[in-house]
């Protein structure tokens, strides 16, 4: 995405060095390195940067897709695409120094700005204990949660308009 305000903002969440839960930042990976999206659409793996996160969203993105481990009842590798609300935030600690997405969109307002349309694209994930890589079940939906991303940012971007020449 060129220029500030509007467009998409895709955020890869999560730590590489916690097992699964670097599943955010390789979705991000995938997409960045297959291509095909919009020039609107900003893709950035924030992996435990909140405040950088806080800081991207004040330039005023119509929509944020964030891409995350989920702990849920789900099986590992299950994925999940959740709209987000200011009611489902509640509140919580900002931590200038880590990542916890809910407290870095809850306090998005004392920063100055508003939430945006916000999705969560989710995978259920094996374990977060400290190594890097991925289980087997959250690597084989990396591919399937970058197209979710993809099937997102085509629904909230408009189609760019299609240049006419007369002869």
């Amino acid at each position: 995405m060129t220029g500030v305000g509007g467009g998409v903002l895709v955020a890869g969440i999560g730590n590489l060095f916690l097992g699964d839960d670097g599943f955010g930042p390789e979705v991000v990976r995938h997409i960045t390195s297959s291509g095909g999206l919009p020039p609107r659409v900003r893709v950035t793996d924030y992996g435990i940067r909140g405040m950088h996160l806080a800081y991207d969203l004040l330039a005023g993105y119509d929509a944020l897709v964030l891409v995350d481990a989920c702990p849920g009842d789900g099986r590992p590798g299950e994925l999940t695409v959740l709209e987000i609300g200011p009611d489902d935030l509640g509140s919580g600690e900002f931590d200038a120094h880590g990542m916890n997405p809910v407290a870095v969109l809850a306090n998005l307002g004392q920063l100055g700005g508003t939430l945006p349309l916000t999705y969560l694209v989710g995978c259920t994930p094996a374990g977060v204990e400290e190594g890097i890589g991925l289980s087997a079940p959250v690597a084989a939906a990396v591919p399937g949660a970058a197209d979710a991303v993809r099937t997102l940012v085509g629904r909230l971007v408009p189609a760019e308009p299609v240049e006419t020449r007369r002869p």
